[in-house]
């Protein structure tokens, strides 16, 4: 039996305007967490528990790993069998300190600035609201999630699985807002966001600005996002307007996005020219390394998961979440022998799309003794989850199903 969800507490906002966010945001030369910089240390409770930050402090603590005051960290017995993570349950990842609490107060009158369009334009998010509005359901997943299993411990957030979430997004199309504003202009190649986080003073803009580049393609299905769950989006989630793609990792997805611009280039920003690139170990990123874009094909194994006590001999359900990525799943296939053979599991829950994750189960019976129970997913390009990771500098992009494969004892 997998360990019971806690409650969900109520999801209303408390507004802090506390002396600890400010002095967060006063210095936002410190919290770069691309591993060039140190996050912000989170603060310790009188026990020895990291605390949860001001601005995230409604999370459900109890679920949450503290790993700093901007990376948090969903653990794995809290996951469920929910089609949809929780806001308090969905982790939180910073690049820089967030902005003060103040910009969700009135969210309609945010302001965001269009550029490479027939018509450039700045305008607030209440008008944005009179153009269109659409939902999508997906997967929002930190490219470093699963970091915590490279042997060579790269630096940044030693993720493990829970740095993931299933969330249902609300906000106008990005294709909507482009047609209102005369189209894309002739010759661009990329969408590029640029965030609203407070910049220090005295340093090269690039080298801390969060603002990312992706291809045009992705456009289709982009949403200028103010709702997440169907509550507003909060400050920890980059509130009140994000850049969400379907899709895409995480990083891709700017939050507080003060500027949305079609361009020809990719943006000169180091996050988009040397971070997040994808390199051999002991290589340093660079403009030609592949970008972190796409989310490949992924599963865990999530119940039984967490107990002490060994599982009960006889029928055992071996249940967890999986999803394609960039292209919809396929199916899953379970194995309780250390990957010699598989079994393919079912499916169960709504399917709520191809960028969502589903939940499965296969139903076993087990003997006394020791297994080794794994999971793999495929998706409907043909991409099979790996066995193993892909070595890399920076601990990025890990799908392996051996290191998230779990020791089941059975009694």
């Amino acid at each position: 039996m997998q360990d019971p969800q806690a409650p969900n507490p109520s999801r209303r906002r408390a507004l802090f305007t506390g002396g600890a966010l400010a002095a967060m945001a006063s210095t936002p030369e410190l919290a770069l967490a691309d591993g060039i910089r140190a996050d912000p240390r989170a603060r310790v409770t009188a026990s020895g528990a990291k605390a949860l930050p001001e601005y995230a402090s409604w999370k459900d603590r109890a679920a949450m790993t503290v790993h700093s005051a901007n990376t948090i960290e969903l653990r794995r017995s809290y996951m469920g069998q929910g089609a949809l993570t929780p806001i308090q349950h969905l982790y939180v990842r910073n690049n820089l300190n967030p902005p003060s609490e103040d910009i969700v107060r009135d969210p309609d009158s945010w302001v965001i600035e269009f550029a490479g369009v027939g018509k450039p334009m700045r305008t607030t998010l209440g008008e944005l609201k009179r153009i269109d509005v659409a939902s999508v359901a997906m997967v929002l997943q930190c490219s470093g999630n699963g970091r915590g299993y490279f042997p060579h411990k790269p630096s940044g957030t030693q993720w493990r699985e829970g740095a993931a979430g299933c969330v249902v997004f609300t906000g106008v199309p990005l294709k909507s807002v482009a047609a209102a504003l005369g189209g894309v202009a002739s010759g661009m190649k990329y969408v590029t966001g640029t965030g609203g986080e407070p910049l220090p003073a005295g340093v090269d803009r690039n080298t801390v600005v969060v603002e990312r580049s992706i291809p045009i393609s992705a456009l289709d299905d982009a949403l200028l996002a103010w709702e997440l769950n169907g509550e507003p989006l909060p400050l920890a989630h980059g509130g009140p307007l994000r850049l969400v793609v379907p899709g895409y990792m995480g990083v891709n997805h700017i939050k507080y996005v003060k500027q949305l611009a079609f361009t020809a280039e990719q943006s000169a920003a180091k996050i988009q020219q040397t971070s997040y690139r994808f390199t051999p170990v002991g290589v340093k990123g660079s403009p030609s390394a592949p970008s972190l874009w796409e989310v490949p094909v992924n599963s865990w194994i999530t119940t039984p998961y967490g107990h002490e006590a060994p599982a009960r001999a006889g029928r055992v359900q071996i249940g967890g979440l999986a999803f394609g990525g960039f292209s919809p799943l396929t199916g899953v296939e379970v194995s309780i022998d250390d990957g010699r053979t598989w079994q393919t599991a079912r499916l169960f829950g709504p399917d709520l799309g191809r960028y969502a994750w589903r939940h499965f189960t296969l139903p076993v019976d087990l003997a006394s003794g020791t297994y080794r129970i794994a999971s793999r997913a495929t998706n409907a390009r043909g991409d099979v989850q790996p066995r193993e990771r892909i070595e890399n500098e920076r601990g990025y992009n890990n799908n392996s199903w051996l290191d998230r494969s779990l020791e089941l004892t059975v009694a």
